[in-house]
């Protein structure tokens, strides 16, 4: 079944910038064409300074809800009307929703996030170590899924002191507030060697830079054998990062079951109903991943 465009369409979307590579719109279209629903998802690339006056924008036009990616996930925060508990701990919001003539945001990308570790490795996760490389809305979902997993320690790891220290004073009011520490890059010859998980929430890979990694092949050589390499970056697969990881005898993680777990959760909250072909969404970004 295909979707077709008529006057009562109803919209939905992806906001982020850049977003072009986004796969989302073939993810979530699939679903809707599947469900036969008069539905159709966009991305729309919009610039930091022009992200209030476009969610005004999408106000005044009926959308009905939409994604937000990087480098939006926090910016978003001022300007929605309610923000529901899970977003509200970890700081950061990745879906909106309309309600009662305002903005809903919420977190699906904690529930993304640990879905692949959950049905894939049945393991005592309290014993373990992460570690989580950058300090951006991505890793304050990933401190949420840690957290609920149950990790013993979790680590993040910034270049910028100034903006780490900044990510540490916004969770004061959290109730995650002391799941985790922070680190400057300097200190990661120490903590690679710990890492049971070892998370990528940085951009540094991603299209269009991916002959890039956010760590040097001297760095990422302190992994240990059977550690859990997991990139949130799911194009181009396996990125840089995963593919050092691997050499070094790492399990390999990338960020596709996480976009269609985090889209599904996505979908049940802006169509009202449970019953999202998942099967379909993760084979529709397979057969587009094996295009490219």
């Amino acid at each position: 079944m295909t979707n077709t465009i008529t006057g009562k369409t109803k919209l939905l979307g992806v906001i982020g910038h850049p977003v072009e590579h986004s796969l989302s719109p073939v993810m979530h279209n699939a679903a809707i064409a599947s469900l036969g629903l008069n539905y159709v998802y966009l991305a729309f690339p919009i610039k930091p300074e022009n992200l209030e006056i476009a969610i005004a924008g999408f106000a005044a036009m009926g959308i009905v809800g939409f994604n937000v990616t990087i480098p939006h996930k926090q910016a978003i925060l001022p300007l929605l009307s309610q923000i529901e508990p899970i977003a509200q701990a970890v700081g950061a919001v990745n879906t909106v929703s309309r309600k009662d003539h305002g903005w809903v945001g919420t977190n699906t990308d904690i529930t993304g996030f640990i879905a692949p570790l959950q049905t894939t490795y049945h393991q005592d996760w309290s014993q373990k170590v992460a570690v989580v490389l950058g300090n951006g809305g991505a890793a304050r979902a990933v401190i949420a899924g840690c957290t609920q997993l149950g990790f013993a320690e979790i680590h993040i790891v910034g270049r910028n002191e100034k903006k780490l220290q900044e990510f540490r004073r916004s969770w004061h009011n959290s109730a995650l507030a002391d799941s985790f520490q922070v680190h400057t890059w300097e200190e990661l010859p120490k903590l690679i060697p710990q890492a049971n998980l070892l998370v990528n929430t940085t951009p540094i890979g991603m299209y269009p830079k991916v002959a890039e990694s956010p760590l040097s092949v001297e760095e990422i050589a302190n992994l240990t054998l059977g550690a859990i390499a997991y990139d949130l970056i799911y194009t181009p697969n396996p990125t840089q990062f995963l593919q050092q990881a691997q050499n070094q005898g790492a399990i390999a993680i990338d960020g596709l079951e996480m976009l269609v777990q985090q889209g599904v959760a996505a979908l049940k909250i802006w169509l009202q109903q449970e019953n999202i072909p998942v099967d379909v969404m993760r084979q529709a970004l397979q057969s587009q991943l094996s295009l490219k």
